[in-house]
């Protein structure tokens, strides 16, 4: 598929975090939390970017938002390089993409009601006051399935599922085209991150949203994504459509996460081959020479541990680095 009407294109990303030691701060080493990925997503489109803990997701998504100055590389939104927009310029264009964060409960300020916690975007911004903006919390209120005359609680007064719906009417209040989703359902009991999910997935249709959908769950991401990214110790290391990726997994990391997804039919749980990974995940202090996944792969050859895995398309816009694909 051509890569046309593409709203967010990153292109070899880096965000390294340097590690000091000594009394003056020497820089002694880098923590590559990204270690030069490069994605692209469509208008309406969500992608799914999926990967352990630590692998780098969270901070990709910081990057794009340009919450961190990031090292080098490139991010075209909606055609503007954010990464050579400072001060007023990138406060305008951040109206425009938002932030659901990961834990409802640290996220929302505990000493302001709902009402200003979800109108505050709307004054930041000189979009609305008054009247008006009482109009339009109540209105943002009611898009996320809150009763407007909520507006006057303390996010204390909320359970964890109306918090991060709460979260939710925050990041859309400036009418952004691209949302980034931190693992927005982690957090929440599994009867409330089915409907979470499927309130996301309406507004998205609604509002003709795009998504970058951050998560640690497969079968979440699947529900919700058009295409999938996963990520390994701050590199992606395949990206193809959401049906491909679960029916044709070619990276071995892919295939290893995938053997580990529950399967609520216990007879074919049984008879599938799971892939055990040996070792724990290395520090993105000290990343493997070569592909950053040999030490713990069971295909690895000589090859993977000298020499980094190049991009290859292989099938319909499927994309793996590995050198055994």
């Amino acid at each position: 598929m051509a890569r046309d009407n593409v709203l967010l294109d990153v292109e070899n990303l880096y965000m390294y975090f340097p590690v000091t030691a000594g009394l003056l701060k020497r820089k002694v080493a880098d923590v590559k939390a990204v270690d030069g990925i490069s994605f692209y997503i469509r208008k309406g489109e969500t992608l799914g970017l999926v990967g352990e803990s630590g692998c780098g997701k969270t901070t990709t998504g910081r990057s794009v938002l340009q919450l961190y100055h990031t090292t080098s590389g490139k991010i075209t939104f909606n055609g503007q390089d954010l990464t050579k927009l400072k001060g007023g310029a990138l406060r305008k264009i951040r109206r425009n993409m938002q932030l659901i964060f990961q834990d409802p409960y640290a996220s929302l300020n505990p000493r302001m009601t709902a009402g200003n916690i979800v109108g505050e975007p709307l004054l930041i911004h000189h979009l609305a006051k008054g009247r008006e903006l009482r109009e339009q919390v109540e209105e943002l209120f009611r898009l996320v399935q809150l009763e407007p005359f909520m507006t006057g609680r303390y996010p204390h007064e909320f359970s964890g599922g109306q918090r991060q719906r709460i979260g939710i009417a925050r990041a859309l209040a400036t009418r952004p085209k691209l949302i980034i989703c931190d693992e927005p359902v982690s957090a929440l009991d599994v009867s409330i991150q089915t409907q979470v999910i499927s309130l996301l997935m309406r507004l998205r249709e609604e509002l003709n949203l795009t998504y970058l959908f951050i998560a640690h769950d497969l079968s979440v991401v699947r529900h919700i994504s058009d295409r999938v990214a996963v990520m390994y110790l701050g590199r992606i290391v395949e990206i193809t459509d959401s049906d491909e990726l679960y029916d044709n997994p070619l990276h071995p990391y892919t295939q290893a996460l995938l053997s580990a997804v529950p399967i609520p039919n216990p007879e074919i749980d049984r008879q599938r081959k799971r892939i055990l990974l040996v070792g724990d995940v290395p520090s993105p202090v000290r990343v493997p020479p070569g592909c950053n996944f040999h030490p713990r792969c069971h295909m690895a050859i000589d090859t993977c541990k000298e020499q980094l895995p190049e991009w290859r398309e292989i099938g319909q816009d499927h994309w793996v680095a590995c050198h055994r694909a």
